[in-house]
């Protein structure tokens, strides 16, 4: 697999930058630093719109997203194939606190729950999301191994895992095609996982590129991206926002790419 090959449902090259929807869900236990309000349908689907509009078409969301993954089955139900749509497994967020099952009956279960909450027949992208025991999972609990056999299924194009360590995100990378990994300004112990997805031609997500909401000047934003993007394994940048003109600044100052020979 190249970065080429990841696309939306109609064929498109993914976007450089995702639009993250934890905050169109839940604001329960998050690490941003102000408190805000989960937005109305009518603010919601002014954000999907104007990302589409700026040629952002990655959307990315969990089961431990609160109501993200159903409100955004309603939202894009007309746009299904103009979205790469990433989700996740393994975690679940039930009365303020999160629970973790990477066994193969909760897997299954999962991913057939999130495509009846997404109203859709299939799903582009689906990551364990780890709660920082990568190796555990990957190895003992054999949860990509269970991702795989639903991926020959037809039902998920591609598989990863969005991990929490170095050494997870290195093994991760033998067997998905995509591993999300931590990366910003201050956060650099990953960075061996970039260098290596790049050696298997595989595919980079980044999270927590600003620092959960902590270096969102436009300085820090610069110096992100051009830092990111100097790793040519990265295909995106997941951006959790939920105001459009964060999204429009962002966009601004992505660095150009650079023009195929």
């Amino acid at each position: 697999m190249t970065l080429q090959t990841l696309t939306t449902g109609n064929g498109q090259p993914i976007s450089r930058l995702g639009l993250g929807t934890v905050k169109l869900g839940r604001n329960e236990q998050v690490k941003y630093p102000q408190a805000f309000s989960i937005p109305d349908d009518l603010t919601a689907k002014k954000l999907l719109s104007t990302a589409l509009s700026l040629g952002i078409n990655i959307v990315d969301t969990a089961p431990a997203y609160g109501q993200s993954e159903e409100r955004l089955g309603r939202f894009l139900i007309n746009q299904r194939h103009e979205w790469h749509i990433v989700t996740k497994v393994g975690e679940e967020f039930n009365h303020g606190q999160s629970h973790f099952d990477f066994s193969k009956k909760h897997i299954r279960f999962s991913i057939e729950r999130s495509l009846k909450r997404l109203r859709t027949d299939y799903l582009d992208t689906v990551l364990l999301h780890s709660n920082g025991n990568d190796v555990d999972i990957i190895q003992r609990d054999g949860a990509l191994d269970t991702l795989l056999a639903i991926k020959r299924e037809g039902l998920i194009r591609y598989i990863g895992v969005s991990t929490k360590t170095t050494e997870g995100g290195l093994l991760a990378l033998n067997d998905s095609d995509i591993v999300m990994a931590s990366y910003n300004l201050r956060y650099t112990e990953e960075e061996a996982v970039l260098k290596k997805a790049e050696t298997l031609s595989k595919a980079i997500f980044i999270k927590k590129a600003f620092d959960s909401g902590y270096a969102c000047s436009t300085e820090a934003i610069s110096k992100t991206f051009k830092k990111i993007f100097s790793f040519p394994a990265v295909a995106s940048i997941i951006i959790g926002t939920i105001n459009t003109h964060h999204l429009e600044n962002n966009l601004a100052l992505l660095p150009k790419q650079k023009a195929e020979l």
